[in-house]
């Protein structure tokens, strides 16, 4: 029988449910369009754990609505024999959010001192009243796979005593490895999942530790407390030996009295010769002076916390070392970690055919990012970053590593990037990095540009010019096979990566012109906007290739395409050479292209209204259902979708080059981490879409 709804349980302290809960709730986002987070118990009202659920997935729910009794009134409760009453009204909560929601998921209540007053497993009887698939999570911690293995035995058996068959097991935090994450693990037709431990995932940032010591910031309060506390240190030298000892990532205890070693702390943030730390504590609830605090606020771009405390050094230090890693809802860094172990460990085609599949076809914009990765990833493809001066491309690379959506590589100088990376408390191992100016590959790009250009009145040294320029020597990397694709723009202008583009790798075979559109994301489908970006005036013959070309993106997308040709007028309602041209257009797409489905000219609430569609052309196949709206001109365009993306908080993804003979996208410059990993994963499509047309037509 399939569930559409999962209850997640830990037995054990600190095993991770919030991490398994995480993954699982945005495996659902990626499949069903209302998904509700449920915990029946909590031990506050305001659960930290439901707080991050309706952050991260910006949930309607109310914090009231997500959670059930707290953890004294279930004992109050019980110790007054009203365990009916308990049951009764939880369950009536839950089916209430059944009743509401395509599916949902329950956390149980984590054990803790407290709960343990409880001589009942509270959660197995919840799952079994809930009628819920139950998950439960063990912590393989500092255990063996045989004592782990031995402890799934005992779950399922438990289980099992009260009626309920588990529908998966996650044993998190494995030391042990992990032979084979492609195989499928079952015990009893339960599917069992190991996943590792991953030290960054369980080490605490300055925000937790920051949080547990009711620390106060000084200087800037909007200073990111993301970075990873690796040690508290007492800095107790005098500050040539302090210097010398401190090591990456530490969090630098330290009275607020001892101005030497604040201002050495500070100052070794800007040397390339010494480790980066996390933080700066200064205890004891001890300010410095005006003139200092004046000295330190002098160094731009300071974002490194500087945090005073109330408690004394070593009582500081001592609280320090027992904060706990947890997950925040602005912690991408962590929260991609996790992600990334359900891409690797978890099977998740396995998972979802054991659920009730979505009644309707929607898809969200997690959804659409979720098959993006997931068809990235079927083949790896190399993209070129030639951007790594911008920090916002630094981390969407890292959220790439981490993801394994594509292989990156950065343009720039390796020593200028690591110190980046270092000062940003990004991690980038294993990324490929290349200094354009010291590459072997710069004579071959020269010679090979002037080749290309000559008969335009290139000459060697021009080309040599255009090779320093990182747009042309990325450009030269796709079209010599170096890459895959290219992704720019969010330093430089639309020219700046279109321009070599088209110098250099071209239109592909049967396409004149290079066009683009927008990935138009709203809450229940994804449109195709073109173009928004590239032509100004396109004639008729040009706006008829646009929409061919916009369509056929759509359709390597899994997109369904619906063409509307836009206009001022709905069919044969009006005239004008702007709509006669569109008319044009529409005609002349369909005869090229009789196999899609193209209406025009259409005013836009003709084409995505279905009750205004009936009204203005009733027997259409594209009004009132379009997918892919094309538009007169670049000015009409771009007001659209930015007007649209305003006002309906959509998602625009793009804009995406189409009819190069390679990949190469153009970012915003106002783009934000998420756009630039998403063009990127588009690029990476575009790639393999491209080599498997090559392949097709050399056999």
């Amino acid at each position: 029988m399939k569930s559409n709804s999962l209850f997640i349980a830990s037995r054990e302290r600190h095993a991770g449910s919030l991490a398994i809960s995480f993954g699982l709730m945005t495996l659902l986002h990626q499949q069903f369009e209302k998904v509700a987070f449920f915990c029946p118990v909590v031990e506050t009202s305001k659960d930290p754990d439901c707080l991050f659920m309706q952050s991260v997935f910006d949930l309607p729910q109310s914090i009231h609505e997500m959670t059930g009794f707290t953890l004294d009134k279930v004992i109050s409760l019980l110790s007054e024999g009203r365990k009916h009453e308990l049951y009764e009204q939880l369950i009536a909560q839950y089916q209430e959010l059944l009743q509401q929601y395509d599916f949902v998921l329950v956390q149980g209540m984590e054990l803790s001192r407290s709960a343990s007053t409880i001589d009942f497993d509270l959660n197995l009887n919840l799952a079994k009243h809930f009628d819920a698939a139950f998950v439960p999570v063990l912590n393989a911690k500092d255990k063996t796979q045989d004592d782990v293995n031995k402890d799934i035995e005992m779950e399922l058996h438990s289980a099992n005593d009260e009626g309920i068959k588990p529908f998966a097991v996650f044993a998190n935090q494995a030391q042990f490895p992990i032979d084979d994450s492609t195989q499928i693990h079952t015990v009893k037709d339960s599917l069992i999942f190991y996943l590792p431990y991953l030290p960054d995932l369980n080490t605490p940032t300055v925000k937790e530790t920051y949080e547990a010591l009711s620390g106060r910031l000084l200087l800037n309060d909007q200073v990111p407390l993301t970075r990873l506390v690796k040690r508290p240190v007492v800095a107790a030298m005098t500050t040539e030996n302090y210097l010398g000892r401190v090591q990456e990532g530490d969090l630098i205890i330290v009275p607020g009295d001892r101005t030497d070693i604040l201002t050495a702390s500070v100052m070794s943030l800007y040397s390339r010769h010494l480790p980066n730390i996390s933080g700066i504590m200064l205890t004891g609830g001890l300010v410095p002076s005006p003139i200092i605090m004046a000295l330190l606020s002098g160094y731009q771009g300071l974002e490194i916390p500087l945090i005073s405390v109330m408690t004394d050094t070593y009582p500081t230090a001592m609280k320090a070392h027992e904060v706990r890693a947890q997950l925040f809802s602005d912690n991408e860094q962590k929260n991609h970690l996790v992600l990334s172990l359900f891409d690797q460990y978890v099977h998740k085609e396995c998972l979802l055919e054991k659920l009730v599949q979505p009644k309707a076809e929607v898809t969200t914009p997690m959804m659409f990012e979720y098959r993006l990765f997931e068809k990235a990833k079927q083949s790896l493809q190399t993209i070129v970053l030639p951007e790594a001066n911008d920090e916002r491309i630094l981390k969407a690379c890292e959220i790439l590593l981490q993801r394994k959506v594509v292989r990156p590589i950065l343009l720039g100088k390796p020593e200028e990037i690591a110190y980046r990376c270092n000062l940003l408390g990004i991690k980038l191992d294993g990324v490929e990095i290349i200094d354009h100016e010291e590459s072997e590959w710069k004579a071959e790009f020269i010679q090979s540009f002037y080749e290309l250009r000559k008969h335009k009145g290139m000459t060697l040294d021009l080309a040599r010019d255009s090779i320093s320029h990182v747009s042309y020597f990325a450009t030269m990397m796709v079209h010599l096979g170096y890459a895959d694709g290219m992704v720019s723009g969010a330093t430089h202008t639309t020219a700046d990566t279109v321009r070599p583009a088209l110098q250099v790798i071209k239109t592909s075979p049967g396409t004149k012109l290079v066009s683009s559109v927008f990935f138009m994301c709203f809450d229940t489908r994804v449109l195709i906007y073109g173009d928004c970006a590239v032509n100004q005036h396109p004639d008729a013959e040009q706006l008829s290739e646009i929409a061919i070309s916009s369509a056929d993106t759509a359709m390597h997308f899994g997109i369904q395409p619906k063409v509307a040709m836009l206009s001022y007028s709905t069919g044969d309602s009006g005239h004008g050479d702007e709509v006669d041209k569109v008319r044009q257009a529409a005609q002349m797409a369909k005869q090229r292209r009789p196999d899609l489905t193209i209406e025009g000219p259409l005013q836009y609430d003709a084409a995505i209204d279905a009750e205004v569609a009936r009204q203005k052309m009733p027997n259409s196949d594209v009004a009132g259902q379009a997918t892919v709206f094309i538009f007169p001109d670049l000015n009409t365009g771009n007001n659209t979708y930015k007007a649209v993306q305003r006002a309906s908080g959509a998602i625009a993804i793009g804009p995406v080059l189409q009819g190069l003979n390679k990949p190469v996208n153009d970012l915003s410059r106002g783009c934000t981490v998420d756009d630039v990993v998403n063009t990127v994963a588009i690029t990476a499509i575009q790639a393999q879409q491209m080599q498997a047309q090559q392949q097709e037509s050399a056999s």
